[in-house]
């Protein structure tokens, strides 16, 4: 017997959300844990993360929207400037110094770019919640740790390892697009 796909998207979602928010929301708990609960937490998002492809690949629902040519070049944009936001945030780049949050606003970026495109309730599930994560998870950071430090000035080579990277991880992005059958430039 086999799980239909909507629960296990939903499944998948709840094991990412939950293993993110853990640290956040009971973090006397996360650190009984100790240096193993780093294991157990990462488990939990890699099975969560195989389970929303799963479900989301599986899943039907209903049909609002589809894809056009301006949605799909407004998407294109939104992704080049999600990828860029996790480099930044990784090379702790200018806008990282200005920007409290870089990576889950790149993931909030993500999540709109690919409604933008996908109009049906699996993605409503899939994006969308990915998306409110990343709000709650910028809200609860913000309250938790109101007072926050930028990272100190970094020299220019790491401003340009963050655009190649950028433009190397997109063009991968959408070849893995591609070759899963969604073809990412329409």
């Amino acid at each position: 017997m086999t799980l239909p796909a909507f629960p296990l998207l939903a499944l998948g979602l709840i094991l990412w959300i939950g293993a993110h928010l853990f640290k956040r929301l009971a973090p006397a708990a996360r650190a009984r844990l100790g240096d193993p609960g780093r294991g157990m937490v990462a488990a939990a998002i890699g099975l969560g993360v195989v389970l929303m492809i799963i479900g989301y690949r599986g899943a039907e629902g209903a049909f609002f929207w589809g894809r056009n040519p301006a949605l799909v070049g407004i998407n294109n944009l939104l992704m080049l400037a999600s990828v860029y936001l996790f480099a930044a945030s990784g090379m702790k780049t200018a806008i990282a110094r200005r920007m409290r949050h870089p990576m889950l606003t790149g993931v909030l970026l993500w999540a709109v770019a690919h409604l933008l495109v996908n109009g049906d309730t699996p993605s409503f599930l899939l994006f969308g919640g990915l998306g409110v994560w990343a709000v709650a998870q910028m809200a609860i950071i913000n309250t938790q740790q109101p007072d926050w430090t930028p990272p100190p000035a970094r020299p220019a080579k790491f401003e340009a390892m963050a655009l190649g990277g950028t433009l190397i991880v997109f063009a991968a992005l959408a070849g893995v697009h591609y070759a899963l059958g969604y073809p990412a430039f329409g």
